[in-house]
């Protein structure tokens, strides 16, 4: 059985921005928990970021942050990264995708999540 649990906080970072220029540049902070009893490493990653226009952009690699990291049973790995949108307003979602130390492979899903500038007047 594996347990993965995946915690996102999401933040919108005010210095890098640019609203002028359509630049919204938001964070994410991931923790990832193996809750199971068995070592996995997470070996990729997949993005679906949608704007407020509903442009979508993939995002496939190897890893989080240029790192595969190796969890041991209760272990936990946290790392932070960003997106860059045209829209102040939009969201992401995903999956990770392990290998055990048995060499199976399972996909862990990130639900959605948003990316929303604070004090944003409708």
């Amino acid at each position: 059985m594996n347990d993965i649990q995946i915690d996102v906080l999401a933040y919108y970072v005010d210095a890098q921005s640019e609203p002028d220029e359509e630049r919204y540049v938001f964070a994410y902070h991931i923790t990832i928990n193996n809750r199971s009893a068995v070592p996995c490493q997470l070996i990729s990653r997949h993005w679906i970021i949608t704007d407020a226009t509903g442009a979508v952009e993939e995002v496939k690699g190897e890893g989080v942050v240029g790192k595969q990291p190796r969890l041991e049973a209760g272990e936990t790995f946290q790392y932070t990264s960003g997106a860059i949108l045209k829209t102040p307003v939009g969201a992401m979602q995903g999956a990770y995708h392990f290998v055990d130390d048995g060499g199976s492979t399972f996909e862990v899903p990130i639900a959605p999540f948003s990316l929303s500038m604070p004090n944003l007047v409708h």
